[in-house]
């Protein structure tokens, strides 16, 4: 018994003690452009693990997420500033829309495979984009949305992005725990089972159509919590920001990091994040740059970061010696 509890302490120290460094991160970073990047980059890592959840480990290939971020966007923005929602409720609202949205949407899309349902989450995004630039009277269109309010509870208002960074890194670390938890449980088990062999994962009982379309509502879900903690960051939204490239910088970031990892999916998405601004000195070469960084990651790096840092670790442990 005591061993064990020893054990987990071992085990959760390290997590106790990344947790308050990230914390303590807004009382000595005092940018406010540094802060909205270190805000920006954990609301992209919670789209990038929904994407994980899919990608990762069902292993069904989606390029809609972009669209699925702006549905959450506009919904929060939609109910606080048309309707004059509280800000919580209005979050809670675009998870469960863009929720439902991935139920409709992948109860058809998800019976193709391969590239065919790449080009039906492409041709989602699209159509999602179109609508929000022509729907006025609910997205004000080209124009945008301003005006959304910062989230508060009772007095204290989230109105600064060092305050912000608090409700962004929690919504970041539940995210990251729920993910770990379906990993663990007989939904991961049965997502990680269609990944490897789809035909076998159905002839072994398991209903491989209801089990992707799980995956598909789970990262809508992600995306949609994202979209709304973006729009109430940035207090305005436009339909530019949720397009395809969009969708494919978040599939990027996912397999730069690792695609079957949660931890991955957060270092992808902060380090691409992050990566333009370190790589903004060489000015109108750096684009050229980081393209070239990221192939070479992609390249070199085929199991991502975290397949990387698996690998040195391994390295650096010193196995036990051998017993005659």
């Amino acid at each position: 018994m005591n061993s064990s509890v020893t054990l987990s302490l071992s085990k959760g120290a390290p997590l106790a003690a990344l947790i308050v460094v990230l914390a303590l991160i807004p009382a000595f970073v005092r940018s406010d452009y540094l802060l909205t990047l270190l805000d920006t980059a954990g609301i992209y890592a919670i789209v990038v693990m929904g994407l994980g959840i899919l990608l990762g480990f069902a292993g069904q290939l989606s390029l809609a997420q972009a669209a699925f971020l702006g549905i959450g966007a506009y919904t929060s923005g939609f109910l606080t500033v048309n309707l004059g929602w509280p800000v919580w409720p209005a979050m809670g609202a675009a998870m469960a829309v863009s929720a439902l949205v991935g139920l409709i949407v992948g109860y058809p899309c998800l019976r193709l495979s391969g590239h065919y349902l790449a080009l039906a989450t492409i041709g989602f995004g699209i159509i999602t984009q179109l609508v929000l630039i022509n729907w006025k009277p609910v997205t004000n269109g080209s124009d945008g949305m301003t005006g959304i309010p910062p989230p508060q509870i009772g007095s204290f208002v989230f109105d600064t992005y060092g305050r912000y960074y608090y409700i962004v890194l929690v919504a970041v670390l539940v995210c990251a725990y729920v993910a770990w938890r379906i990993k663990t449980t007989r939904v991961g088990r049965a997502l990680e089972a269609i990944r490897e062999n789809e035909i076998a994962a159905r002839a072994t009982g398991i209903d491989a159509t209801r089990y992707k379309i799980i995956a598909f509502v789970l990262a809508g879900t992600y995306a949609g919590l994202a979209g709304s903690l973006l729009a109430h960051m940035t207090k305005f939204i436009s339909p530019d920001s949720y397009s395809f490239d969009q969708s494919v910088v978040f599939l990027v970031m996912l397999i730069v990091g690792g695609s079957a990892s949660i931890t991955g999916a957060i270092l992808g998405a902060v380090l691409l994040w992050f990566l333009p601004e370190v790589l903004r000195p060489l000015k109108t070469s750096y684009i050229m740059v980081y393209g070239a960084a990221v192939i070479a990651m992609i390249v070199f790096m085929p199991r991502g970061l975290i397949g990387l840092l698996e690998t040195l670790r391994a390295r650096t442990v010193r196995r036990p010696p051998e017993t005659a």
